[in-house]
């Protein structure tokens, strides 16, 4: 076999993307509604009925309290920009009106770019304070999404934070807030003991309800003079699916520091189409004793969270297609489990023509079968058309734990699996695997078809096989790998210098 490097330029990987960026970007709405339409602008009104352009509703608010029939289509008016959240409702679709850019939903209530929002609290090292409290955040995201902060998050042990690497060491955010834009928030006013790992130790409380203290390193000055403007990503879902059959089309979600999407339980028919989805994650989701996505030295006591678009639990019909999603702090789209006994079905889930960049993993899945499921199983899995670039590049990679990137990221679970296909996608590199692609047994694991391969020299290509056994190992990115291991025979494959 042949094993000759084919060389290609990060140029042409960015052409292609940037292709397929402006036509998601343009694409036109294709929601079909069935019962009422309801309309909402900035120009709209709550105490207006919402049926039509000219007595549309303003806020999200007045879109949650809205009493909503199966059929119904609640469009919102593009080129405006609307803050909050949505609770979805079955049978409801969720989409655009009018001419222009995307409408744009934004996770926190205001921009924090005004600079009566923040005060100077430590001159020596450059510290301020936001004036009001605010739910936990994954980041803060300034300018034009030009950059963002590094996130500190301490230890809470015994009743003090700690720093999270040398539990000895009282925190003391002075001391370790040493980088401009670095981002420390504070809360400990509720404490639980539920999420302890069956330690029975008190820990901070974090949920919706959580508002605390926001602390920003900021060298230059006040952070909203430097930048003017300062999204945060707070802890709170953009769109939490309630029910079956919900249709999300043609929308623009940033700035959520929970999941922009999710949905739980067994969710049928949730299709999302057309959408731009980035800057997410990042928040608490809870203090534990040990973090399980830590393996450098098996320490740390916080785990950080945040996906574009998630199913936990069981599915069927959920699709993803022609979607645009970036800089997450976890995942860009994921069905996963852990079923602690119970039965899961996943059945018939499509992620097609999406293009993903910057998040850890472009696409993760998991069936973790424990405490006796034997019952559990996925069927009909395809992931067909897809631009999956630079996993481990974007910013959810200031986490502790730097090995675990993957274009695609099964883990090391059962997995059982049947018709699982990963088929004519273009993988553009990884800072670590390109592909975790591992199963119980063999027959479980995709059947790979017609992909493009694309790594830095040197890079790696990944796992795929039983881990019945043992682990199969972590493989060089090579040709004779991925055509004799991963079964790719018409693989295009190229090394990028």
């Amino acid at each position: 076999m042949a094993t000759d490097k084919k060389y290609i330029d990060i140029s042409t990987l960015d052409a292609i993307a940037d292709k397929r960026k402006t036509e998601i970007r343009n694409s036109p709405d294709s929601l079909s509604i069935s019962g009422n339409t309801y309309y909402v602008s900035n120009n709209g009104d709550d105490v207006a009925d919402g049926l039509s352009p000219a007595s549309a509703w303003k806020t999200l608010e007045r879109v949650n309290r809205a009493t909503l029939s199966l059929g119904d289509g609640m469009l919102f008016c593009r080129g405006d920009l609307f803050r909050g959240h949505i609770e979805a409702r079955e049978g409801v679709s969720y989409g655009a009106y009018g001419e222009g850019e995307k409408p744009r939903l934004y996770g926190w209530d205001k921009n924090l770019g005004d600079p009566e929002l923040w005060v100077e609290v430590d001159s020596v090292h450059h510290i301020w304070k936001l004036t009001e409290e605010i739910l936990d955040v994954g980041t803060l995201v300034f300018g034009d999404d030009e950059c963002c902060s590094r996130k500190l998050i301490p230890s809470y042990v015994n009743g003090t934070f700690v720093c999270r690497d040398d539990e000895s060491r009282v925190f003391d955010k002075a001391r370790e807030m040493t980088r401009d834009l670095d981002l420390y928030w504070h809360f400990d006013k509720r404490l639980t003991t539920k999420p302890s790992k069956d330690l029975d130790f008190p820990i901070p409380e974090v949920d919706d309800k959580s508002f605390g203290e926001l602390y920003l390193r900021s060298d230059r000055g006040n952070p909203a003079l430097v930048y003017g403007s300062i999204e945060a990503l707070p802890k709170r879902p953009m769109i939490r699916v309630s029910g079956n059959g919900i249709k999300i089309d043609n929308l623009c979600i940033k700035y959520v520091g929970h999941h922009a999407i999710c949905g739980g339980g067994h969710v049928v028919g949730l299709h999302v189409t057309n959408c731009e989805i980035g800057w997410i994650g990042g928040t608490i989701q809870h203090y534990f004793g040990t973090d399980p996505n830590y393996p450098q030295g098996s320490r740390g006591s916080v785990t950080r969270f945040g996906n574009a678009v998630e199913i936990y639990g069981g599915c069927e019909d959920y699709v993803v297609d022609g979607c645009y999603v970036y800089q997450v702090y976890d995942a860009g789209l994921t069905h996963q489990i852990t079923t602690c006994g119970r039965k899961y079905e996943i059945r018939d889930v499509h992620y097609e023509n999406n293009l993903i960049e910057d998040c850890v993993y472009a696409i993760e899945y998991f069936l973790d079968m424990t405490e006796g499921d034997v019952e559990s199983y996925m069927k009909g899995v395809y992931m067909t058309g897809n631009i999956l670039r630079r996993s481990g590049y974007g910013w959810g990679q200031q986490r502790h734990n730097v090995d675990t990137p993957a274009l695609i990221k099964g883990w090391s679970y059962a997995n059982v699996a049947s018709e699982f296909y990963i088929s004519e996608n273009i993988f553009d590199r990884s800072a670590y695997r390109m592909l975790h692609l591992v199963a119980k047994d063999a027959s479980s694991c995709p059947v790979m078809e017609k992909n493009t391969y694309a790594q830095i020299e040197g890079g790696m290509l990944g796992q795929y096989g039983a881990n019945s056994v043992s682990e199969p190992p972590i493989l060089p990115f090579d040709e004779k790998y991925i055509k004799q291991i991963f079964c790719d025979k018409d693989a295009q494959i190229y090394t990028i210098k």
